[in-house]
């Protein structure tokens, strides 16, 4: 499983890197930011589902999960 953020979509509100630190973090802009290449290991797989669920924009896809 991987995950990743629309650039387009994305406007900044932090919840994904609040979530799921491990998975996220903000850029300069305080918009999200993919840690890594996405790849979610198998104990953050619900952080990542939280993450998916609770962005306002729908910005975060998973990928192969």
């Amino acid at each position: 499983m991987k995950v990743r953020i629309d650039d387009q979509r994305c406007e900044g509100h932090g919840r994904c890197y609040g979530i799921a630190p491990q998975l996220f973090q903000p850029d300069d802009l305080g918009d999200g930011k993919v840690v890594g290449d996405g790849t979610v290991a198998p104990e953050l797989e619900h952080s990542a589902r939280l993450a998916v669920d609770n962005c306002p924009e729908q910005a975060i896809v998973i990928e192969g999960g």
